[in-house]
């Protein structure tokens, strides 16, 4: 028996340039994404988060908001899950992180272990705290499309994707990069100037 899983993907709140914590306005931005959730009425039954330190802070000021205990998971770390055949005009891209024999093992693990219906009978709500490499894996898992297009996917701090896994159904994309429960001067963070639109 399976039931359908509501997947709330976030990126990390904005992180001090040390990367050792947030910063002031990336913990204005956690606590206003643990209250939208918090206040969507939807129970949040677990919250994951990767190893770093500013995916952790993210998910502790979420989910004390949520009265849920968090997680750490390393599938929900920062890491580049696909580097073959890139087109080439991303290869300069990829090429600036270090080669990582852990991210596509990661990877895999994220969708074995995050997607797809919900054992059971009850509908399942899972939030992971993440980073844009994995948001943007797992956004292009859920829509079939190829492999290297992670790449072509950007996510804002403490922005908010769901994807719907119902059974027997494909996976439906509910809402991506949503930063309405942030005032404008929050909204931007994560984002590189040029895609301020």
């Amino acid at each position: 028996m399976s039931a359908t899983r509501y997947l709330y993907l976030a990126r990390h709140a904005e992180a001090t340039p040390d990367e050792t914590g947030l910063t002031a306005a990336g913990r204005r931005q956690a606590e206003l994404l643990g209250q939208r959730l918090r206040d969507d009425g939807r129970p949040i039954d677990a919250v994951w988060h990767g190893p770093l330190p500013r995916a952790a802070e993210t998910a502790r000021v979420v989910a004390a908001i949520l009265g849920v205990e968090p997680a750490e998971k390393a599938a929900a770390g920062d890491y580049v899950p696909y580097r073959d055949d890139l087109p080439a005009a991303y290869q300069a891209f990829v090429d600036q992180f270090p080669g990582d024999d852990d991210g596509p093992r990661l990877a895999e693990q994220a969708i074995e272990r995050f997607t797809g219906p919900a054992d059971g009978d009850a509908d399942r709500h899972d939030l992971v705290v993440t980073h844009a490499f994995t948001i943007g894996w797992l956004l292009r898992h859920a829509l079939d499309a190829p492999p290297w297009r992670w790449l072509t996917v950007n996510q804002g701090n403490a922005a908010l994707t769901v994807i719907r896994y119902a059974p027997d159904r494909l996976p439906s994309v509910l809402v991506h990069n949503d930063t309405r429960h942030l005032p404008d001067e929050l909204r931007w963070t994560g984002f590189p100037d040029a895609l301020r639109v």
